[in-house]
């Protein structure tokens, strides 16, 4: 018997085929593969960063198990199992891990933009005397002649090539002013919206 759809107008060769709902295999192990990423990065996270991403309590435990591992075929084969624990997650939560890991990287971006001004400005104290001037009229509460002993110990370090001693404390104080302003700023924050209440 002829076949009543050959050579007839309008047909198309994949009329026939069957359609698949599912995804395919290559983009199964693509996002296999993605998740399997995830995970690695939470098990190279800091401890106290990954106990607070809103995940599982058992996938938790796998990744903070996972970081203790030394032996390298026995963290392999964690870092497995931790793939297969991801791969369990349904989207949203997902979604809301790799949002937390995202907010991590930006934070770690201010802080690293945040270190390099303090850098800038302990270069700016060593290399001009107008400098000490004006973080002093800034911060008044600091102590003027130990600062100045910082600042000449720390070109004569420079010098000499000794340890950055005098150096490193000056870091650390515009470091600790830093974060003093930073928390002042806060509970300004914190009390202009008790304020409007």
């Amino acid at each position: 018997m002829p076949n009543p759809n050959r050579g007839s107008v309008g047909f198309q060769s994949n009329e026939f085929e069957p359609e698949y709902d599912r995804p395919s295999k290559s983009e199964l192990k693509r996002q296999s593969n993605e998740l399997q990423k995830l995970g690695e990065q939470l098990v190279e996270a800091p401890r106290d960063r990954v106990k607070r991403v809103p995940m599982p309590e058992d996938i938790r435990d796998v990744i903070l198990e996972t970081q203790t591992i030394t032996n390298h075929e026995g963290r392999r084969r964690a870092m497995q199992f931790v793939g297969k624990k991801m791969r369990t997650l349904d989207e949203e939560e997902v979604a809301i891990i790799q949002r937390t890991i995202d907010s991590w990287k930006g934070a770690s971006k201010a802080e690293t933009a945040s270190l390099h001004a303090l850098e800038r400005r302990r270069e700016k104290l060593l290399a001009d005397d107008k400098a000490l001037t004006v973080l002093l009229e800034e911060n008044p509460e600091l102590d003027v002649q130990h600062l100045r002993t910082l600042i000449r110990n720390a070109r004569k370090e420079v010098a000499e090539s000794k340890p950055p001693k005098a150096y490193r404390e000056i870091f650390q104080i515009l470091k600790d002013l830093g974060k003093k302003k930073k928390a002042d700023a806060e509970e300004e924050a914190n009390d202009d919206e008790s304020d409007d209440e």
